[in-house]
């Protein structure tokens, strides 16, 4: 079954979790996926959710039938050093903790590290799996992963050979339409990497965005020259350069 879920994150800056649930509701939506707040987990700092805040997330999901069907950290648990991956896998475990008093069923992250050195952040991601698992599996959590732009891993096909690397039913590859042209270097052959991904494909994000890489590299002039950044979006469908009959093509093949 398709799960269709709204990411609240436009309303972040003026609603609280269960406000975000209610207007879920409100706009005729059945699931949530919560991305990174301040208030409750954001990006690469312990999660500050209370029981407090899951109550109060809870009642609303009670009071709307709204779910929060996935959690969207982002933890530099690929780090290669040491000392920040292991506070990073112990953000994990807080997150997988608030995620199970909700009844979240699907963490959906991102792979992290560091591109200037992808070798040592790749050990790190192992190593933080193997520590991860066990807390997965107690919970019974799934988990599905991105390659976002600026991780260790920036390309479609790689990280789906990360992903099943890890060699567990329950960790799948989930594929950002916003990212697609750093994960193709600019190619946004969206059929083809959807089609590579295969059975592990369980998650998809839909957004539109620019291919950075148009008009002989060009598009989006940085300074510095020679910045280490990326560039994209997250837009509307139809305000970006995504080719959506071969995306949706490639989901219903």
């Amino acid at each position: 079954m398709v799960k269709i879920a709204l990411d609240p994150a436009m309303y972040h800056a003026h609603l609280s979790v269960a406000e975000e649930l209610r207007k879920a509701a409100d706009l005729g939506y059945e699931y949530l996926e919560l991305s990174p707040r301040a208030d409750w987990f954001f990006g690469h700092r312990y999660p500050k959710a209370d029981d407090a805040a899951v109550a109060e997330a809870k009642k609303a999901m009670t009071e709307t039938g709204v779910r929060i069907a996935s959690l969207v950290p982002v933890f530099n648990w690929s780090s290669p050093d040491e000392q920040e991956r292991q506070a990073q896998v112990r953000n994990w475990k807080r997150l997988l903790q608030i995620a199970a008093e909700l009844e979240c069923p699907t963490i959906m992250s991102e792979l992290s590290g560091d591109p200037a050195d992808p070798r040592r952040s790749e050990h790190a991601f192992y190593k933080s799996m193997e520590e991860l698992i066990p807390v997965f599996e107690g919970y019974g959590i799934g988990l599905n992963l991105e390659a976002h732009p600026y991780d260790f891993s920036e390309r479609n096909d790689d990280a789906v050979q990360i992903v099943r690397g890890v060699n567990k039913s329950w960790v799948n590859y989930c594929f950002c339409a916003p990212h697609a042209f750093h994960l193709s270097d600019g190619a946004g052959d969206v059929r083809r990497m959807l089609q590579y991904a295969g059975e592990k494909l369980t998650h998809v994000h839909i957004a539109d965005c620019y291919n950075h890489r148009a008009n002989v590299g060009n598009r989006y002039i940085v300074n510095p020259p020679g910045v280490d950044a990326r560039v994209h979006q997250h837009n509307e469908i139809g305000n970006g350069d995504l080719d959506w009959n071969e995306f949706f093509g490639g989901l219903r093949a």
